[in-house]
């Protein structure tokens, strides 16, 4: 398989390889590759659990569990103002 790197992309690999950290191009591409499988995993949990949150909150207000909206915004709004007056 034959790939064009743009030439940021090889300086990078370049500069990689220079620290130390990699020995070969294929070192640092198959490290960037294994990193890329592990944020896709990550981040296809990250929606899964999202998305069973989202059910389980919607769940929640069909039982009439829930907080009104101007109450939560209000509540945010007093979080805000409080963490302003901690920095002063």
């Amino acid at each position: 398989m034959n790939i064009q790197l743009q030439p940021e992309d090889e300086q990078f690999i370049q500069t990689q390889i220079a620290k130390g950290k990699y020995e070969n191009p294929e070192e640092v591409i198959s490290k960037a590759l294994k990193l890329l499988d592990k944020w896709e995993k990550g981040y296809q949990n990250w929606v899964e659990e999202t998305r069973h949150q989202v059910e389980v909150a919607a769940q929640s207000l069909d039982r009439g569990e829930g907080i009104d909206g101007e109450v939560v915004v209000e509540r945010l709004r007093e979080k805000l103002r409080q963490a302003k007056e901690n920095q002063l």
